[in-house]
Formats: C-alpha cells, structure tokens, sequence
C-alpha cells in the first residue's frame, strides 16, 4: 500500500520545510541542512527543487520573491502544522526506543 502524500518526511523534507522557518532560496537550502546536521543530511538539487515544487502544490510553502531563475521560498501555517506533526511523530518513536532499553542507552 502506498504511504499517503506527506503522512510522514524523509529526512530531506523535514529539513527543508525546517529551513524555510525563515525566508530563503534553494542554494542558501542546499548549504543549510548539511550545516545544521552536522553532514549527517544533504540534498541533491535535483532532489530538492522537486520537494519545493510538491510543497508549494501543496500550499505547504509559498513563494515570497522571484530574482530570475532565484526564487525565495517561506513556511505557511499548513507547512507548519506539517512539521510540528512530524516532530511529535519522531518524539513518540524516540520515547518508544527509551521505554524499550531505557534512558541510560537512548
């Protein structure tokens, strides 16, 4: 069966929409989110331009300045909802892990 549009964020999802808290463009993306992962996370442009075209479609984000091919992207209240559910999504799983073996070992 398959898993519903947005139901739940790859990495790169998450972070992008985490990304757009604030304004910014594709490439100031492509160098935060391995910043803020530490290079746990990249995304490939190829990879990303089509998340931003899917959550603009999905009114997830908006557009807020077009410089030639530089378009500026920000978080709507929806992209927002989106991500606080994933984050209590990854919360729930982690305090899943902790009951299981623990909080010395989580």
């Amino acid at each position: 069966m398959a898993r519903a549009r947005f139901q739940t964020l790859t990495e790169q999802m998450f972070y992008t929409l985490l990304c757009l808290k604030e304004e910014c463009c594709g490439i100031d993306i492509l160098d935060r989110v391995p910043a803020m992962t530490g290079g746990r996370v990249s995304i490939g442009s190829g990879t990303l331009y089509t998340l931003l075209e899917q959550f603009l479609e999905a009114e997830m984000i908006r557009e807020t300045r077009a410089d030639g091919r530089r378009r500026s992207y920000l978080l709507t209240e929806k992209g927002r909802e989106l991500l606080e559910r994933e984050y209590e999504r990854i919360c729930a799983q982690a305090q899943d892990y902790r009951q299981i073996f623990g909080e010395e070992e989580g």
